[in-house]
């Protein structure tokens, strides 16, 4: 990997360590494993399909408060390592950047977003409100 998508992946995943109050060693690199209920709940429907989704589903899972766990990998950053062309690189590198404000816009509440509301949470939303009260007493 050339020393310049090395460089923006770590300053990337400083960012993305303080939108999402996390503290993982790396964003970028490695499998992702979620629970059914995370699926269930999780608008990722509306992601990216390009590599950006990794880090929408991150921000998602992160506004519906589960909890993540890292399991680390060795990642190994040589030439080959990355196929993705420069260009290629600056439009994720971008696309990650208007997903770290989009989020944090989100969660001071200044643009509220359907991409990371929880599915059960607007089901809920959705209901009437006698509706709720009704299946709240029985």
């Amino acid at each position: 990997m050339p020393w310049w998508k090395y460089v923006s992946n770590r300053f990337l995943t400083a960012l993305e360590n303080r939108a999402f109050r996390l503290r993982l060693s790396e964003f970028h690199t490695g499998y992702r494993a979620f629970r059914r209920e995370v699926l269930e709940r999780v608008n990722f429907v509306l992601n990216s399909d390009g590599f950006v989704f990794d880090q929408e589903i991150i921000a998602q899972v992160v506004a519906a408060r589960f909890r993540i766990a890292e399991i680390a990998v060795p990642t190994r950053y040589f030439p080959e390592a990355s196929s993705a062309s420069f260009w290629a690189s600056i439009t994720y590198g971008l696309s990650i950047l208007v997903l770290l404000a989009r989020y944090v816009l989100h969660r001071r509440e200044l643009l509220r977003t359907r991409r990371f509301d929880s599915l059960r949470g607007r089901y809920t939303r959705l209901a009437p409100p006698e509706r709720v009260a009704a299946r709240a007493r029985s």
